[in-house]
């Protein structure tokens, strides 16, 4: 009977899984794996990264963007170490991730030898699967069970294996497990969608908050909201779920959301969640009725004390409820809603058009919507960068990656680099604020290592420019927050990208459309200048604080820092 090394078996497997590349870094408790790696190179891709951080958050940027499996591959010790960002990342965004974790030799385990870690403890709190694989017969069932475990349970799984068992022999029959993973439909019930409907039909403002659930269920959603006369409030992960023009969207939200999001809270007499369990209570509604709509019961009245609930997959859930529902004739309050977010639209369309210098951030997005590709992948950065996407990014047919509840500064040029393997006919673009980027910009040289036609556009204010803001609000004066300057573009030129240096709003669209038409990785850094990122709607308590601030910054060092004064009072009242 033929017989094949544990390694190779389960790069085939890994094959068979659907998988084509896995993000690392070589080294010599892997050195096994990565020579049967070598040798399957033509199906099953090593991408080479620079840090194993970087190596996970792709990973789960790839699990994000296509709902696949994304996998990572770490040496014992230190590399393991390495990849806990990205693997949280996944865990908190509920994709499916294998990592792969070398470990000592299996005679040496134990023993306190060299780089050696207790990997099951360490990935314990992280991983829906975890397990030490101790024999090589047992590796390809194990795997099996991680891949199929990910994607049932949407998180991360973990194998350790010490590289001595990826060299031994054993036989490929029998096969005691198939690598298949059939998901099943969740259907709601009718007495839950019967209560449901009965809320709708009775409410007079209903409003919807949808969450990245509602990915797979998008002309579901716009038939739902309109035959319930509803608007419909994103949230972060959400963003895309319904086009930013659509007349029922209200944008996100949240201190990232919009001021007719807000205000739409305030007044609705129903709140319909679907497919979200929205962390911030503050900015949801007291005393109103809700329903919720969830593929996972324990999400059910887990954030708001909800009235109703439904079960369901979202896409089978939000049509079946569409039918049980009468069509309201009373839109008034959708109309308004609509006013209100026209209006919207046109004031902060003022900071995207105006020719100021330094540049704002706002007119750096715009230009880029302008550019981009109705297509293209957006992989956004954590910070200030997220408020100014997730408000001024008109989406259209975009996908829109972020680390969502995890929040890790970072995740904009992993993304980048899992979108263009991934999806390689597609625009993929990173936009990050100068801190996200300068996190991972070691990993630069990676995109140009694989010819990755990424565009990178930098937000460079020399500042932590979300920390700063949440200083201030705080009623503190800013500390340690200004970042020393770089020139990006002059560090991309040295990495062999192309770099574009940008200060001035003419200078934007000639560079957007070099770089995106680029068939190399192209760097573009934006200088503008520090821009608060005001919260659509302003609360008293947050004038309270910056106010502390202005008297602190007032006495302490004789100087007087504020926003936009109309700005302020417009989305103060």
């Amino acid at each position: 009977m033929p017989s094949k090394t544990a390694g190779h078996v389960m790069t085939e497997l890994l094959e068979q899984w659907g998988v084509g590349h896995i993000y690392g870094i070589p080294g010599d408790s892997i050195n096994e794996f990565i020579e049967e790696l070598r040798h399957e190179r033509n199906n099953l891709t090593f991408i080479q990264t620079r840090h194993e951080e970087v190596a996970a958050l792709a990973a789960a940027a790839e699990a994000k963007l296509t709902g696949q499996i994304g996998v990572c591959l770490s040496i014992a010790g230190p590399g393991a170490v390495h990849l806990l960002n990205g693997l949280y990342d996944a865990k908190a965004d509920g994709v499916p991730v294998l990592a792969i974790a070398g470990q000592v030799a299996s005679d040496e385990i134990g023993r306190d030898s060299f780089q050696e870690i207790k990997l099951e403890q360490m990935f314990e709190d992280v991983a829906v699967f975890n397990q030490q694989v101790h024999t090589a017969e047992a590796l390809p069932d194990l795997l099996n069970q991680a891949i199929r475990t990910a994607y049932s349970k949407k998180g991360v799984a973990v194998l350790t294996v010490s590289d001595d068992l990826f060299a031994q022999k054993i036989k490929r029959e029998p096969v005691y497990t198939s690598p298949i993973y059939l998901k099943a439909d969740i259907e709601p019930k009718k007495e839950h969608l019967v209560t449901c409907a009965q809320y709708i039909n009775n409410a007079k403002k209903p409003v919807i908050l949808a969450g990245q659930g509602l990915k797979s269920a998008k002309e579901e959603l716009l038939a739902f909201a309109d035959k319930a006369a509803a608007p419909i409030v994103i949230t972060l992960p959400a963003k895309g779920v319904v086009p930013d023009s659509h007349p029922h969207f209200l944008g996100n939200l949240g201190q990232i959301g919009t001021k007719p999001a807000y205000e739409a809270m305030e007044e609705c007499d129903l709140l319909i969640m679907l497919g979200t369990s929205f962390p911030y209570r503050d900015y949801l509604p007291d005393d109103t009725p809700a329903i919720q709509l969830d593929s996972d019961p324990a999400k059910i009245g887990k954030r708001y004390p909800v009235n109703a609930g439904i079960v369901s997959d979202a896409a089978l859930g939000l049509k079946e409820l569409t039918e049980y529902i009468e069509y309201k004739e009373d839109r008034r309050f959708l109309d308004a809603c609509t006013e209100h977010m026209k209006h919207w639209w046109k004031e902060i369309e003022k900071d995207e058009t105006e020719a100021t210098h330094p540049l704002k951030p706002q007119q750096v997005i715009a230009r880029l919507q302008d550019a981009a590709a109705e297509d293209a992948v957006l992989s956004v950065d954590v910070g200030t960068v997220t408020v100014w996407m997730a408000r001024h990014f008109k989406m259209k047919k975009q996908d829109f990656i972020v680390s969502s509840w995890l929040a890790t500064m970072g995740c904009g040029l992993p993304g980048a680099i899992a979108a263009s393997l991934a999806e390689p006919d597609r625009q993929s673009i990173a936009i990050c604020g100068d801190g996200g980027f300068s996190m991972v910009m070691q990993d630069l040289p990676t995109a140009v290592k694989y010819k990755l036609p990424i565009t990178v556009v930098i937000l460079n204010n020399e500042n932590l420019g979300m920390i700063e803001y949440e200083q201030r609000v705080k009623g503190n004066i800013d500390y340690v927050t200004q970042l020393q300057n770089m020139d990006y573009a002059a560090f991309a030129e040295s990495c062999g990208a192309k770099g574009i240096k940008v200060t001035k709003h003419e200078e934007l669209a000639p560079a957007f459309h070099e770089a995106l038409n680029s068939n190399e990785p192209v760097v573009i850094d934006a200088v503008i200048g520090d821009e608060p990122p005001l919260p659509g709607k302003i609360t008293y308590g947050q004038a309270k604080g910056f106010s502390k601030y202005m008297l602190k910054n007032f006495f302490e060092n004789q100087k007087i820092e504020m926003p936009s004064l109309k700005k302020s009072l417009k989305r103060l009242f």
